[in-house]
């Protein structure tokens, strides 16, 4: 891979006095992600196979919903930081969640395939918006109690979980109740539910002061790193499939209502027990060793439902899965921390998040073609964890980058790594 160079970006000065009740505030931070990420974007999956049967889609065009949503994920992430800069992060949070609901409603309304695509578009930068801002902002304030940062921040991450167990607890059932060709319905109830949280939100301003300096960060070459991008290319493009295609996969094999509740609800309980889970594996992350690990575990997760589709086999799945997906944006950061100076973990982190964000992108629309291709999502699920086993394999050879100015550079600025 060539070296290349992020364009320099500005940081953020984000210095305040922090909340008299962090965790309160932090967990009505955290409405973000549950209405961007797991609502907005996983909810999809919720809501696709009876989409699917009632407009009569292909699996090429199923993927392409979530490839479209990736694509907005991507664009919104690459223009967060201008946009923080000109209105602050809590009010690029508030945009995000005000793109998130707006994408909900259109979807509740229109079985147009070109607008529905808009809207997920929509959904995906909102999402962007409300996890990049939102995860800076709760950082901060986590920072401010570094006996109690590891837990305030899990309080943030864990909001895509909670939206995941909430559309898991009601999405099946309201399916089942309603009938077929209902999913115009389920979209309008996201909908519903993700204006009453957004109205919390709305009601807790959280200040911060606008960025003070013009200083630049630091450009980084990532080419010593080509092995762990490729690596973190791998886990975009492979777990994408999963969040996409299982309940699907679920329904086609018989699983019924309960079984697609469950199902869902196991991966949101997992990615809110994950920040406890991996804490130790997450400290050791100065090579590409602890991505390894978590790929080989998200490449365990997503296999087993190929060897048996018992309920046991399935939750199992379903729980561990959920437990290492956000765990690997922790695991990047780490690496950044660990490896470069202060200055430039900014776009290490972001030139991390672009490749993943190409991965995920390309991996629903990959995913449905092959599965249109040979008649089942069977073979396609395989080549999804596949290719999270090579990414396993890869990041195995990334070495660790930490010279001693990194170390001087963290220990002047009396940060440590997460």
């Amino acid at each position: 891979m060539p070296e290349q160079l992020l364009p320099e970006t500005e940081p953020l000065n984000l210095q305040h006095a922090p909340p008299a009740n962090p965790a309160r505030t932090i967990l009505i931070l955290s409405l973000a992600p549950t209405i961007g990420i797991g609502i907005a974007r996983f909810g999809y999956a919720l809501v696709l196979p009876d989409m699917r049967d009632s407009l009569q889609w292909s699996y090429s065009a199923a993927g392409f919903m979530n490839t479209i949503n990736a694509a907005g994920y991507l664009f919104g992430a690459m223009g967060t930081a201008a946009l923080v800069r000109k209105f602050g992060l809590y009010d690029v949070v508030r945009l995000g969640v005000l793109a998130c609901v707006l994408s909900l409603a259109l979807c509740a309304i229109t079985s147009n395939f070109v607008i529905l695509s808009f809207a997920r578009l929509l959904a995906g930068a909102g999402a962007a918006f409300g996890f990049i801002a939102g995860g800076a902002l709760a950082t901060h304030i986590a920072q401010a109690y570094p006996s109690r940062s590891a837990f305030l921040l899990g309080l943030f991450y864990g909001g895509p979980g909670i939206g995941i167990i909430g559309s898991g607890l009601a999405a099946p059932y309201l399916l089942e109740s309603l009938g077929a060709g209902s999913w115009a319905t389920i979209w309008a109830a996201f909908a519903i539910v993700s204006v009453a949280l957004s109205l919390i939100l709305a009601l807790r301003r959280i200040d911060t002061p606008p960025s003070a300096g013009r200083d630049t960060t630091t450009r980084i070459a990532l080419g010593k790193i080509w092995i762990y991008l490729f690596a973190y290319f791998c886990f975009g493009a492979g777990y994408i499939a999963y969040m996409t295609f299982m309940i699907a996969y679920i329904r086609g094999v018989g699983g019924g209502t309960s079984a697609q509740s469950i199902f869902w609800c196991l991966i949101g309980l997992g990615t809110i027990a994950s920040p406890w889970l991996w804490r130790g594996l997450l400290a050791r992350g100065q090579s590409g060793m602890t991505l390894a690990i978590l790929l080989a575990i998200n490449t365990f997760a997503a296999g087993l439902p190929l060897l048996g589709t018992s309920p046991l086999i399935l939750g199992i799945s379903a729980f561990v899965f959920g437990s290492v997906l956000f765990t690997m944006v922790g695991a990047t950061t780490t690496f950044a921390r660990f490896n470069y100076p202060a200055a430039a973990w900014p776009n290490a982190i972001a030139g991390m998040a672009i490749i993943f964000g190409i991965g995920q992108t390309l991996g629903p629309i990959a995913t449905g073609a092959i599965s249109d291709l040979l008649g089942s999502l069977n073979s396609a699920l395989n080549i999804s964890a596949a290719t999270l086993a090579l990414g396993a394999a890869a990041a195995c050879f990334q070495r660790e980058l930490r010279t001693d100015q990194t170390t001087n550079d963290q220990t002047t600025n009396g940060q440590r790594p997460l």
